[in-house]
């Protein structure tokens, strides 16, 4: 059997730390009824309420019919309503119910729990550089994927409270000049 070379050794650990870290945000999620796409599009309406189906795709990079298919689930568990727009009444807007607040606070506390988990032990510095060398490596797979840089303006900071990397997701909407 040959041996991996280094950087085969860390496209295969970073394969597993991705499938583990998928794994466990699932089991959290399952734990209060969530499907693993959701809790962005609860966050997006927690932080804005009232956008269209076209808005929520463009900040979740989805298509229109991705989105559409998870306001149904999101509507048939009662976290979500979808009203007709005031000025237009073709384009329906979408709202957290009282009930999709709550759950989206429990979303928030399950990521937070992966967030502790996932980074235990790591000093603040190891916190800093990992999120240096996370950064890279997206820049450069974004480069080999056709050379323009993710749409997501992601900032991650060092979070002391929970030992771990606080991401906040901010998308830009492409311009079609």
């Amino acid at each position: 059997m040959s041996q991996l070379s280094p950087s085969e050794a860390l496209d295969f650990l970073l394969g597993q730390v991705c499938r583990l870290h998928y794994a466990r945000a699932q089991v959290l999620l399952d734990e209060i009824g969530l499907y693993r796409g959701q809790p962005p599009l609860l966050y997006i309406l927690h932080e804005q309420q009232g956008l269209t189906h076209t808005e929520l795709a463009s900040h979740l990079q989805v298509t229109p019919a991705t989105v559409t298919k998870m306001l149904q689930r999101l509507e048939r568990a009662g976290f979500v309503q979808r009203r007709p727009d005031a000025a237009d009444q073709r384009v329906s807007r979408v709202y957290l119910t009282d009930a999709g607040l709550a759950i989206q606070g429990q979303a928030a506390t399950a990521l937070r729990r992966l967030a502790d988990e996932t980074f235990a032990e790591f000093t603040l510095e190891e916190r800093v550089v990992l999120r240096r060398l996370m950064l890279q490596m997206r820049d450069n797979l974004g480069r080999a994927l056709g050379g323009e840089p993710p749409d997501l303006n992601t900032t991650a900071e060092p979070s002391s409270s929970s030992g771990g990397l606080r991401l906040r997701a901010r998308c830009a909407k492409r311009s079609s000049a």
